[in-house]
């Protein structure tokens, strides 16, 4: 007996690796702004397939690995490409080296996500998510664009964040994603007020307010693995247990 897919979130997937290549193609044109946007349009895409997925019950074998290579294309390989274009060029073999640690990083994440899937990776994630890094990239190309018209120089700071997020991808810290949200429970009422407030202040001024989201769940998720950190070492010296 055949089986068939499921339409819906099959269909998100795919629009989100659509994305991905568009940022690709964007990049390739120069035309920054619209590549970085397409890669935070993808990730969008990516929260609403798996979301679905999981509200009608439709989640597959299948889906899982097209939404693994969909992630690569969309927040590994586009985003990869846009910051070699954008920003890595004048860096010359060390920029399309540190654009491939990015991407290859970004597969290793995938791949252990999708090793770990249904155990470790159940509730936090293990190492920070490819959707997470490359909208960190994105949300900064937008800002950078905000501040200053021209592209970047030979700028290091730039050079070191994508190394430095390509480490957080394979590493072993602890980061929330919005799998962890049940939606279908009561929620306090100041969880509202406070989603309002993110989306008029999103609205008000995106570029910023995206940014700094980004920025907050980047140094957020550091700041917790460190006390984290801390509190085990504190339990351990206190119970005499390695």
């Amino acid at each position: 007996m055949k089986k068939g897919v499921y339409l819906l979130p099959t269909t998100l997937t795919i629009c989100g690796m659509f994305f991905g290549f568009y940022s690709i193609l964007a990049a390739l044109k120069e035309n920054y702004i619209h590549a970085a946007w397409a890669i935070l349009i993808a990730n969008v895409f990516d929260g609403l397939d798996g979301w679905v997925a999981r509200l009608t019950h439709s989640t597959t074998k299948f889906g899982i690995e097209l939404d693994s290579l969909s992630d690569l294309v969309a927040f590994g390989v586009a985003p990869a490409v846009v910051l070699y274009k954008w920003a890595l060029t004048p860096f010359g073999r060390i920029g399309w080296s540190t654009a491939f640690l990015f991407m290859v990083c970004g597969a290793l994440r995938l791949a252990r996500y999708n090793v770990q899937m249904g155990s470790a990776e159940s509730k936090a994630f293990t190492g920070m998510p490819i959707p997470g890094a490359a909208a960190v990239i994105a949300t900064l190309i937008i800002f950078y664009y905000e501040i200053w018209e021209l592209k970047p120089e030979k700028n290091y700071l730039i050079l070191l964040l994508s190394i430095f997020l390509s480490m957080l991808m394979v590493s072993t810290l602890r980061f929330h994603g919005a799998k962890e949200l049940n939606l279908s429970k009561r929620k306090p009422f100041s969880i509202l007020v406070a989603i309002v407030i993110i989306f008029t202040f999103i609205i008000v001024h995106p570029p910023i307010a995206l940014f700094l989201f980004a920025m907050a769940y980047l140094f957020g998720g550091i700041i917790e693995n460190v006390i984290l950190y801390y509190r085990k070492r504190k339990q351990i010296s206190k119970t005499g247990v390695t």
